[in-house]
């Protein structure tokens, strides 16, 4: 089962990426232009050049499954938030159910359903994960929604927990959520559900089961 990364250059996908590859876990790397190409051949990783912004079905030939970590960045404006996190998720959702693949897992945000709860400049953030996440909710595909807290660079303890409650903090380093979604990946039958992922004491394998 190939899996299609879409966001494969971001920070969580290109560490996802290289665990799949340690894993032998088949996967494609979408990746916008050839100069991205580089790290990835390295790293003996399946790449293909499309744009998120642009024409991407040719991407998803020859994939089973998509994952959606993409995101346009803490240093951009609204318009790209549009385009690619609330726009481009969309349009990859009803592209990965034309071409009949098997399963979409989605990195959303916790509290997505409340973006008017966030801080104000991450409000247009957050109320484009909740439109992308109802639109694949009702889409007809099968989804697997990851909601990973406030992210953070500390390295992977590989320990997690699924509330506020269990994890004392809202925080989760982006290489756990990396192997979170590498333990996704492998578990094809999980479909329609909703995880929240923090930084916590339990394996991944408790919580997505």
């Amino acid at each position: 089962m190939t899996t299609l990364v879409i966001g494969a250059n971001g920070q969580i996908g290109k560490q996802f990426c290289e665990l799949a590859q340690k894993a032998g876990t088949p996967i494609k790397a979408m990746i916008r232009s050839e100069e991205q190409a580089a790290w990835f051949k390295e790293h003996g990783i399946d790449t293909v050049v499309a744009d998120l912004e642009g024409e991407f079905e040719h991407a998803f030939d020859g994939c089973d499954q998509v994952v959606f970590t993409a995101g346009s960045g803490p240093h951009t404006g609204p318009d790209k938030t549009l385009m690619i996190d609330l726009f481009g998720a969309i349009r990859t959702a009803d592209i990965a159910k034309q071409k009949g693949l098997s399963r979409y897992i989605m990195i959303s945000a916790m509290r997505a359903e409340q973006p008017l709860e966030a801080p104000e400049k991450m409000r247009p953030y957050m109320a484009a994960k909740f439109a992308a996440d109802a639109h694949l909710r009702n889409s007809g595909m099968p989804y697997l929604i990851l909601k990973p807290g406030r992210l953070t660079d500390e390295s992977a303890s590989q320990q997690f927990a699924s509330s506020l409650e269990e994890a004392g903090d809202n925080q989760i380093s982006r290489a756990n959520v990396a192997h979170a979604l590498l333990h996704a990946v492998q578990k094809p039958d999980v479909v329609n559900q909703e995880y929240l992922l923090l930084d916590g004491k339990r394996s991944i394998g408790e919580i997505i089961q």
